[in-house]
């Protein structure tokens, strides 16, 4: 099992000063996230159950008066002072090739949009998060920019405001329509939980998750296959699923009772748009299963709900690939409770419930259906409920 890996805040502040010349005011940690069941609902207005990994995205930050954003992250092709990338903190809309850095750029322009007076700022950021895989990567450099500006500049935001403005940021600045789960939960989540929350409203709970005291340990596979939620796929998906709600005469999907299902199906003429809404529906119906399972403490009842909405994924929403579909099914052939792909699919990342004493099994079992079929090796390791966003020097 791989180690997911944590620079320190020392380290960030220390490569903040070879930067800049200057000490960092402080630096701040967001976690990525991986989603225990609720897919596509938040664009819905649905439910999700997300849990915060411990893989982070660090920012050591200090605050300019010019109008200058400066930032720098430690991934980047070049680490070194020539790789800082400088942007102007009042610039309208997205600068052409800001690549990463426009999440960054884009809080400072969602933040300055709303009308909170950040003049600018000097950025550097480093990440344990595997970019691509699905686990929020983009939204965790978001929350950790905005939870250190927050500060800096005494703006007084609450977590819920911070993740609605780092939302902003990625569907207007970046061009994502992603919904609002992936930033709630890497400002909102608790250590030891997962966060039932209602898209709707941003309404919340905190739910005990602690697999390991049942014996059980929840798994990541990084199917190594990179995904891109910009490329049109997952607005195709999100586009659809509001025809469906129009179709049927109501707001959003979120408004179609589970036990009104059939009926609604019935008026759709369009096979892809029924699909779409087969699977928003009952993923909302399975996240209130998954929320009574763990309130009656059976972890383990979880895991069928799981390869349910893997199905459903696969079949009626149509953004599982074959890498994806060969983790679940291979972790299931090991005797894995339950598992299904996690985050926006055509790619990332697949989340398995296991047996603590058979977590060895199933990731052998997982890399040998790999290895068979000639795909690159994944990326395997332990997902533990951690804390949300804070900060740390």
């Amino acid at each position: 099992m791989s180690d997911p890996g944590r620079p320190t805040a020392e380290a960030a502040a220390a490569h903040f000063r070879e930067l800049y010349g200057t000490a960092p005011e402080g630096v701040w940690a967001a976690p990525g996230r991986v989603n225990l069941i609720g897919e596509y609902t938040d664009v819905n207005d649905g439910f999700v159950m997300p849990l915060a990994l411990p893989h982070t995205v660090l920012a050591a930050v200090a605050r300019r008066t010019d109008g200058r954003l400066r930032v720098h992250s430690a991934q980047a092709a070049d680490p070194s002072p020539a790789g800082v990338v400088h942007l102007d903190a009042a610039a309208p809309g997205p600068a052409a090739g800001a690549g990463w850095a426009a999440y960054p750029a884009g809080v400072v322009w969602a933040l300055r949009a709303a009308g909170h007076p950040v003049t600018g700022a000097d950025v550097h950021v480093t990440s344990t998060v595997p970019t691509g895989a699905g686990l929020s990567s983009s939204a965790a450099l978001e929350v950790a920019t905005a939870l250190a500006l927050d500060e800096l500049y005494g703006l007084g935001l609450s977590r819920p405001g911070l993740a609605v403005l780092a939302q902003r940021a990625e569907n207007a600045f970046v061009g994502v329509p992603c919904g609002v789960m992936d930033q709630m939960a890497s400002a909102c989540c608790a250590e030891g939980h997962v966060l039932h929350l209602d898209t709707r409203d941003l309404t919340r709970r905190q739910v005990p998750f602690d697999p390991a005291a049942h014996g059980l340990a929840l798994l990541v596979v990084d199917t190594r296959v990179r995904h891109a939620l910009g490329d049109g796929a997952y607005a195709e998906r999100r586009a659809g699923c509001e025809a469906g709600a129009r179709a049927l005469g109501v707001r959003s999907l979120r408004e179609v009772a589970h036990a009104r299902l059939p009926e609604a199906l019935e008026l759709l003429g369009d096979p892809v748009v029924r699909g779409y809404v087969r699977h928003v529906v009952t993923d909302d119906h399975r996240v209130g299963r998954v929320a009574a399972l763990l309130d009656a403490g059976d972890v383990r009842g979880v895991g069928p709900v799981l390869t349910e909405g893997h199905a459903s994924l696969r079949d009626d929403l149509r953004v599982s690939c074959p890498e994806l579909d060969l983790a679940v099914s291979a972790s299931l052939a090991a005797g894995a409770l339950g598992a299904r792909m996690t985050g926006g699919g055509f790619g990332g990342s697949a989340v398995v419930l296991a047996e603590a004493d058979a977590v060895e099994k199933t990731a052998a079992a997982v890399r040998a259906a790999f290895a068979a079929e000639g795909y690159r090796a994944p990326r395997i390791f332990p997902a533990a409920p951690s804390a949300g966003a804070r900060r740390l020097l």
